[in-house]
């Protein structure tokens, strides 16, 4: 049974930092393309990080970029999104997502609240 945990979500002031884990049981990570979606309220799910499944390619959503780094840890079987400099409207609740072929699973997302 395939199943991805993610943690790392808090409350954190305007210009901190934050690293999400996503960590994953009963799949192997390396055959996985994987992402980090967000989602505030409201609002629809976006995608903000993505990374290839031999990690040498990765993109991001332009308000993330310089920002965030998307990482991959395959002996683990964990991936991680660094986030810097956050912002207000980073506030949302984050997944991960992880992507083979036509398979794909997510994980129940973890709360990332950037607030003073």
């Amino acid at each position: 049974q395939v199943q991805l945990v993610e943690s790392g979500g808090a409350l954190v002031q305007p210009g901190g930092s934050l690293r999400l884990s996503c960590a994953a049981s009963g799949l192997t990570c390396s055959l996985y393309a994987w992402s980090w979606y967000r989602q505030a309220p409201g609002k629809e799910r976006e995608l903000v990080a993505a990374i290839t499944r031999d990690g040498g390619s990765t993109n991001y959503t332009d308000s993330v970029k310089g920002r965030f780094t998307i990482s991959r840890d395959n002996a683990k079987n964990t991936v991680y999104l660094q986030m810097n400099s956050l912002k207000a409207e980073d506030t949302a609740v984050y997944y991960c997502k992880a992507i083979f072929l036509k398979l794909a699973y997510w994980g129940q997302g973890t709360q990332v609240t950037v607030s003073s």
